[in-house]
């Protein structure tokens, strides 16, 4: 049996704008957790654990990363919808 295929990634408007004038470092960071959650897209925590029909949307948190992705099911698509870096 083959190994499904990693989900594929793509950035809301504000997460790219926040991607580009991130220090290599961080953005480094940013695609070593993205290749983690495109593996395992449920592999982090949930945004917001209240929310039963919220658990799609994951928070993945390095140092002083952090992003925020939801899970497109049908499309086997992650969506970052925002990354913050405290740096």
């Amino acid at each position: 049996m083959t190994a499904p295929q990693p989900y594929a990634v793509r950035f809301s408007a504000p997460a790219a704008k926040a991607l580009d004038p991130l220090p290599e470092h961080a953005e480094d960071t940013v695609w070593d957790v993205l290749d983690a959650a495109t593996a395992d897209p449920w592999g982090f925590r949930q945004w917001n654990a209240d929310d039963p029909e919220g658990e799609d949307v994951r928070f993945a948190s390095v140092g002083q990363l952090s992003l925020t992705y939801w899970i497109n099911r049908p499309l086997r698509r992650l969506s970052v919808l925002t990354i913050t870096w405290l740096g």
